[in-house]
């Protein structure tokens, strides 16, 4: 059920959460990625999720290592039933990627761990057709959470126009709404990484949930609650801490924080349990060019424009605009520490 409330003229969504009797379907289009394997794992652990398969992007590392960490986390988990479908290795229009964020995971993606691999392959179908083929074959009812760049989105878009309105939901962590990015004051590292498939995803017409940095960096764990983790007799918890330690080594450096923020599991935790957060509902487009490519836009007022702009006639989606911090970390860490 949403709540409506009004909020100066923008109008605010608190969503409170009603118990399916199934779990959702969902795919989760990720680039582990240190903070993408808290949020596989969360959602492996998560009843309310029924996870049917991985598929992969550039951004915490190349889309090749994307894919073989995916199958380590899943063989890790004693999940190898779950497929991976290897995504896009460019942005949409073809630009071999140039930012890769070894600096925050490491070489590796996993905090240099370097584990040992899976030896499993993905299947032969890459992600934007698997992603159509599994919205076609359950209209309505796949949840994709989309934990980096929106590349394989935005094919499955352009490549079938009813994907939009067969997709159940699409969760996105993207997007800094009100608040400096942190690739450079415009823009958040995912919406850098393709502006264009964001422009392209946000103006779809799908059902869309987007969590941004102003949210994400309001969740994190301290460095006793990863000392926590590691005391844990979880075996997610061990394998988090021990990866963690690269991670956090680079928020000490660049925030000056014993804390790691917790920006793919916080967007997870919204697929499992949506009135942890509120929403505004609005209009977001992607700044493509210039010194603030990859800016996102957010029109959530009531005013109706003079003059026909290239805002008009946009779908609206929902952000969240605030967060039970506490609740949300304490979820994570609840899950990820159980036996």
């Amino acid at each position: 059920m949403a709540v409506q409330t009004e909020n100066g003229g923008a109008q605010t969504t608190t969503t409170t959460s009603k118990q399916s009797s199934s779990p959702k379907k969902v795919i989760i289009d990720t680039d582990p990625g240190i903070d993408d394997a808290m949020a596989i794992f969360f959602a492996l652990k998560s009843p309310e999720l029924d996870v049917i398969a991985l598929t992969t992007i550039f951004g915490n590392v190349q889309t090749t290592t994307a894919t073989v960490n995916a199958l380590h986390l899943l063989e890790f988990a004693g999940r190898e039933d779950i497929p991976v479908s290897e995504g896009s290795k460019t942005s949409l229009r073809g630009a071999v990627k140039d930012r890769i964020a070894d600096f925050v995971h490491g070489k590796d993606g996993l905090g240099n761990t370097y584990p040992t691999l899976s030896d499993r392959k993905p299947i032969d179908t890459l992600a934007p057709d698997y992603l159509i083929q599994k919205v076609n074959e359950f209209p309505g009812e796949i949840t994709i959470v989309a934990l980096g760049p929106l590349t394989n989105l935005a094919k499955a878009v352009e490549m079938d126009p009813t994907f939009a309105k067969k997709v159940g939901q699409i969760v996105i962590l993207g997007g800094a709404f009100q608040v400096n990015g942190n690739v450079n004051p415009a823009a958040e590292a995912n919406i850098y990484g393709d502006p264009e498939a964001a422009d392209i995803v946000f103006t779809c017409g799908a059902d869309i949930l987007v969590v941004g940095i102003n949210i994400t960096h309001q969740v994190y764990w301290t460095g006793k609650d990863l000392e926590d983790l590691g005391n844990s007799s979880s075996k997610f918890g061990k394998y988090l801490y021990k990866a963690s330690h690269f991670y956090a080594k680079y928020h000490r450096e660049a925030y000056d924080i014993d804390a790691i923020y917790l920006h793919d599991p916080a967007t997870m935790v919204a697929a499992v349990d949506p009135s942890l957060m509120t929403y505004a509902t609005g209009a977001v487009r992607v700044q493509q060019e210039g010194i603030c490519r990859g800016l996102t836009l957010f029109n959530n007022t009531n005013k109706v424009w003079h003059d026909p702009t290239d805002w008009c006639g946009i779908p609206p989606v929902k952000v969240a605009v605030s967060v039970d911090s506490d609740r949300v970390a304490s979820l994570l860490k609840e899950r990820l520490t159980a036996p």
